[in-house]
């Protein structure tokens, strides 16, 4: 929200009062509270008829300032609020004749205390991130809509880039644009998201997380070019300097600051095939499906039914179309009886014809106007209502819906929508704010479904497809980019969003193969199933018609097998990963600035990223099979082709549809499976621990974790001289030890040790 008229004046609607000067300051245990008045105070008149800002700093954990900046507190603070981790940390609060500094860790706010100077500066160590100070922290009262606003604007340096704030499909690098935290269904090709998190982190390494569930506004150089602004309706901002020392570490640090994400189960990251949306289909139509591609030896981990398994109009009531499907609980034993998981489509609506919809409105469990009506509206479906999840009794309404579908034999669920919610003339059973509910009601919505998985089928075996999503939403994955056209722009705009929401903290994401809207030419599926089996998780899905390999050409078949197949080999590296993302909070999409920060040309780069620690994908967005893909320093080797480039710079390939930039980061031990075509297998029966480009003295770790995400064998490297040498630890009665790269080499295994002998 613009608050000036250029630099120097403002709009005429808008009254600013801004914090000028430190007047005087308290401590109460870890809490430094700065009194700033809002102008000078030169003698005791200077006191009257102007504002005094109280502004708090606190520290929830080391390495983490949280500023609360407050006009008039009288003013009722209503949530839902974050569930925030605090772990009590050290505080250091010292005054001297200049400054105050307030210090946590290696971070410190330093408080300027010269007379009409109002400054604070973060640090961490020596090195300044970011400040505050003339004409920033601010109130803002607009006279047409007698409106308040709290305003800050934090300092960017020169080239300084700003990233996340959700899965946004705008560009990559945020600087220059105008933001609103504000869920909505708008598709993968426009400024607004389903997923809107109010936490950006920077180039610098640290990074800012607002803690409002409301429409948080953002200008990021865009008002004022040298800085970021946020603002927030009321009369209180609460915000947090976070820094982890590096972009990943203050993902790391967000994430455990908010919540990390809970580990998904193994057999989640094989191929999802679905209904599609619009398409007709039955058991017969399903069958169909399954069978042409076991019949064409491509590996199918997960059927999904989108939403007509319920009877139009009743979305939902969480009963199976007796007339498509007569015997569901026969249906779902014949599909588990071929290896499957089953998951079916739902949302927190509640249609008018489902007969859920009496139940809900005389127990209470419905969302109510103020004058205590039910709350309704056709869009979607024909006056649908919305679950009140601030209500604990519906809750476990809710909750015992779903549970007899778990009972039935389905295996997870796909949370659809929860970002369509009103917030005018609307009162949730326990007061919270309609504006701030407006965001948040996806995370009690994902909230209450994950729990219930994890209740009936134990922590490790719950996974959702969840679209939309809010500040701790990343606890309960998977979530998935929505509803993208196939066509290689909106490819390369779903990327984008990816990017963006592992940069929010989001450890684990998919989208629709082949595009949601439209039928894809038979190239942009192609492409987009290396892309999308090359993501965390796989889903192949549509609107309106099949995505089936076949419907396309015999090539497609041929290209979806050969990257399942892949992908399943990969997974002892692929699931150590998810492990890595469960335990410290790191995406397993990685932009290239987080795993390459010194490196100035991944700055920018929004057309490739990192999946893991050790390798690089660069998907294909062009028929021709053409792509430019940069390669930070070092030797790299292609995955599938055995190539050796060197880094450093940029490349350009042309690659059929059965080959892509999957490039093997120099210095890494790969661990690969024996099995092709499952996700879910013993990762060490049978192991090899391929061995990339590695420079001399250099060395090389992984871990292999079981089902659980227990770690159950380590290998390591170090190369000297013209030996590789391979020590594993754990389950070492089946491995293989071998380089990644072709050339002469001697491989001697002994016991729990490998030599290789270049």
């Amino acid at each position: 929200m613009k608050f000036t008229n250029g630099y120097w004046l403002m709009r005429k609607e808008i009254t600013p009062s801004y914090a000028v000067e430190y007047w005087v300051h308290e401590v109460n245990g870890n809490e430094l509270v700065l009194h700033a008045p809002s102008k000078h105070v030169g003698d005791r008149g200077d006191t009257l008829d102007s504002a005094v800002f109280a502004v708090t700093l606190s520290s929830p954990m080391e390495n983490v300032i949280k500023v609360s900046l407050v006009h008039f507190k009288g003013k009722a603070y209503k949530g839902p609020f974050a569930t925030i981790k605090e772990t009590n940390p050290h505080v250091e609060i010292i005054e001297n004749e200049k400054d105050i500094i307030y210090k946590t860790g290696t971070m410190k706010a330093v408080i300027c205390k010269e007379q009409n100077n109002w400054k604070i500066e973060y640090y961490d160590g020596d090195e300044l991130l970011t400040e505050t100070s003339y004409r920033n922290m601010a109130h803002m009262h607009n006279s047409k809509t007698n409106k308040s606003y709290m305003v800050e604007q934090l300092a960017l340096d020169i080239d300084e880039y700003v990233y996340g704030l959700g899965e946004r499909f705008t560009p990559f690098v945020k600087n220059g644009q105008i933001v609103e935290m504000w869920n909505e269904d708008g598709g993968t090709s426009s400024e607004i998201a389903y997923k809107n998190i109010p936490f950006y982190v920077t180039n610098r390494g640290y990074g800012v997380f607002v803690d409002n569930e409301g429409d948080t506004a953002y200008e990021i150089a865009s008002e004022k070019v040298e800085r970021v602004q946020f603002s927030v309706e009321g009369e209180r901002l609460d915000y947090y300097i976070i820094s982890g020392g590096s972009p990943k570490g203050t993902i790391q640090k967000y994430t455990e600051l908010t919540g990390k994400p809970a580990l998904p189960p193994a057999w989640s990251f094989g191929l999802w095939l679905t209904t599609s949306f619009t398409t007709s289909y039955d058991e017969e139509t399903v069958t169909s499906f399954i069978q042409g591609m076991e019949d064409r030896d491509i590996p199918l981990h997960v059927f999904h039914f989108d939403c007509f398994w319920m009877e139009a109009y009743e979305w939902c009531n969480f009963e199976w179309d007796k007339k498509t499907f007569p015997d569901p609980m026969g249906m779902l034993k014949r599909f588990h009886d071929r290896g499957l998981k089953i998951c079916v489509w739902i949302n927190p609506y509640i249609g008018q014809k489902s007969k859920l919809f009496d139940e809900g409105m005389e127990r209470g469990y419905l969302l109510k106007t103020k004058d205590g009506d039910v709350w309704q509206t056709n869009l979607w479906q024909g006056g649908m209502a919305l679950v009140d999840f601030t209500n604990p009794a519906a809750v476990e309404w809710y909750q015992s819906k779903l549970e007899v579908l778990l009972d039935m034999g389905v295996d997870c669920f796909k949370t659809d929508f929860g970002e369509r919610i009103p917030v005018a003339d609307v009162e949730y059973f326990d007061h919270s704010d309609p504006v701030k509910m407006h965001n948040y009601y996806t995370f009690l919505y994902n909230k209450s479904v994950f729990e219930l998985l994890e209740r009936k089928r134990g922590k490790g075996e719950a996974t959702l497809f969840a679209r939309s999503a809010t500040v701790g939403g990343q606890q309960f994955p998977v979530h998935w980019g929505g509803d993208c056209s196939a066509t290689y722009p909106s490819m390369a705009e779903t990327l984008r969003g990816g990017l963006s929401l592992a940069a929010s903290g989001f450890g684990f994401w998919s989208h629709d193969i082949g595009g949601f809207e439209q039928t894809a030419p038979a190239d942009v599926y192609k492409r987009w199933c290396a892309f999308g089996l090359l993501s965390s998780h796989s889903r192949l899905h549509g609107s309106k018609s099949y995505r089936v390999p076949w419907l396309y050409d015999d090539e497609a078949c041929d290209v979806l097998r050969k990257f399942v197949k892949i992908k399943c080999g990969l997974m002892p590296y692929l699931y150590g990963q998810a492990v890595l993302a469960h335990e410290e909070g790191i995406p397993m999409l990685r932009p290239m600035f987080v795993e390459f920060p010194e490196d100035r040309t991944c700055e920018t780069l929004d057309k490739e990223y990192m999946l893991g620690d050790s390798l690089l994908v660069a998907p294909i967005f062009k028929k021709s099979g053409k792509v430019e893909y940069y390669l930070p320093e070092g030797s790299w080797i292609n995955y599938i082709t055995g190539e050796v480039l060197e880094g450093g710079r940029w490349i350009q390939e042309k690659h059929g549809y059965d080959t892509i930039p999957l490039m093997v980061r120099e210095n890494s031990i790969l661990p690969i499976g024996s099995c092709q075509t499952r996700p879910d297998y013993d990762y060490t029966d049978g192991i090899t621990f391929y061995v990339s480009k590695m420079k001399d003295g250099s060395k090389a770790r992984v871990s292999v974790p079981d089902l659980l995400g227990k770690t159950v064998m380590e290998a390591e490297a170090e190369r000297i001289g013209n030996k590789i040498m391979i020590t594993v630890r754990g389950n070492s009665a089946n491995w293989k030890a071998a380089l990644m790269e072709d050339g002469d080499a001697r491989v001697e295994i002994n016991g729990n040790q490998a030599v290789i002998i270049l």
